[in-house]
């Protein structure tokens, strides 16, 4: 029922797509947590452990498929709900500067710096406001910190949010050096341009952007080398510029955006108190914004690595006797890496296979309450299928993102 209101939309719909989304999800949860407890499983099959896990994993399977539907098309209007609010958030900024300036010219009056910092404010609204626009299918302002999985990109917003501040305090000089009316004035201006006065902005607006670009060849070899997994999100998210692509947070991007954001309301800071010239960050602050930016770079090339098979083992159950591998018996392999970020979700989960000579095997799901008890990071569990030959055969995983682990030769008895 859920699928279909949301469908009533045609999957244009906003807040359709959004609540069908939900409501899939729940009734996945619900039906997940009942096949966990033994409800609803067919009385036909309650003989047969095989059989009836085989019967869940199938339920399951389909269920998530639905709610992964539900989700791109959830997605798909996040454009329509965020382009918007990219410009409810520039044009309101342009609104507190100028009541901030308007509070602090009472008593000082109002200067030509406050006129030059103000019609600044307003031509890069403007300009924003083109370009949200323009690229309004892929969230407006957001279209350029998009990376390729979906997902907001750190280095891209923090080489954005310095380069935004330059072009802005550029404009205020442009505007004080048009409004001067003296030759002193004038003078006071341009040597505010110095690269004496500004090199640190300048030395960190290089090195952010520089890193956004690396950053982006470095994750692209790294997953072309099969030493990163990387899943695509249905949708972005804020929460993406401090965590991983599991949702958890990270210290390599937390600690980059902050030291970012402190950086950029100093510099702010200095340009409101001194609007001649270009802000001058102390070098202290630039190697700590640079120190950061190091640590950041390190971080993604620490991350990730190749999901590996380390032994396969004959599964046993309570009361079993010790005997090798045959047809029909659960094997259990376990390594590291099987469940990359992000691919938790059941319909990832589902998408797994252990490849069994030349046999490939769609590894189970296993629901219990809460979550699942197959498949998980290290250890995944699955049947040796009657189509596999006795002997020696090698076993290999293939996860969720694409990459196919090392092999490991076991030998299946007849």
């Amino acid at each position: 029922m859920a699928v279909q209101e949301a469908r009533q939309c045609g999957g244009d719909c906003v807040h359709g797509a959004r609540d069908g989304h939900r409501r899939a999800v729940a009734e996945f949860l619900a039906k997940r947590d009942g096949l966990a407890a033994g409800e609803g499983l067919p009385a036909a099959l309650a003989h047969s452990a095989g059989a009836s896990r085989q019967w869940v994993s199938d339920e399951l399977t389909q269920s998530a498929r639905l709610v992964a539907e539900r989700g791109r098309e959830a997605g798909r209007t996040w454009p329509e709900r965020v382009w918007r609010g990219t410009l409810l958030t520039v044009w309101g900024g342009v609104f507190v500067l100028s009541l901030a300036e308007a509070a602090t010219a009472i008593g000082a009056g109002w200067t030509a710096a406050r006129t030059a910092g103000l019609l600044s404010a307003l031509a890069v609204a403007a300009l924003l406001t083109v370009a949200a626009y323009l690229h309004r299918s892929r969230g407006g302002l957001l279209a350029p910190v998009l990376g390729e999985d979906n997902r907001l990109s750190t280095s891209r917003a923090v080489a954005a949010a310095w380069l935004l501040f330059a072009v802005f305090a550029a404009l205020v000089l442009a505007l004080r050096l048009a409004s001067a009316s003296g030759h002193a004035e004038r003078e006071k201006v341009l040597h505010g341009l110095e690269l004496a006065r500004c090199g640190g902005l300048l030395t960190i607006v290089f090195v952010t952007s520089l890193i956004a670009v690396v950053v982006r060849r470095v994750v692209t070899v790294r997953i072309h080398g099969q030493r990163l997994q990387k899943v695509r999100a249905d949708r972005p998210r804020g929460a993406d510029l401090m965590t991983d692509d599991a949702g958890r947070a990270g210290f390599a991007d937390a600690q980059y955006v902050t030291v970012t954001l402190v950086a950029v309301l100093f510099a702010a800071v200095r340009l409101a108190r001194r609007p001649e010239q270009l802000p001058d960050l102390p070098w202290g602050l630039a190697v700590l914004a640079l120190v950061s930016a190091a640590t950041y770079v390190a971080g993604k090339y620490a991350e990730g690595g190749r999901p590996v098979v380390l032994s396969v083992v004959r599964a046993r159950e309570a009361g079993d006797l010790d005997a090798p591998i045959r047809t029909g018996d659960d094997i259990e392999i376990r390594g590291a890496g099987f469940v990359p970020p992000g691919a938790g979700t059941p319909d990832r989960l589902a998408r797994m296979v252990v490849r069994i000579g030349a046999v490939h095997v769609h590894v189970p799901l296993i629901p219990v309450p809460g979550g699942f008890a197959n498949p998980t990071d290290g250890v995944l569990t699955v049947p040796v299928p009657v189509d596999v030959e006795a002997g020696r055969v090698e076993v290999r995983v293939v996860t969720a993102a694409g990459v196919e682990t090392n092999g490991v030769f076991v030998e299946v008895a007849e």
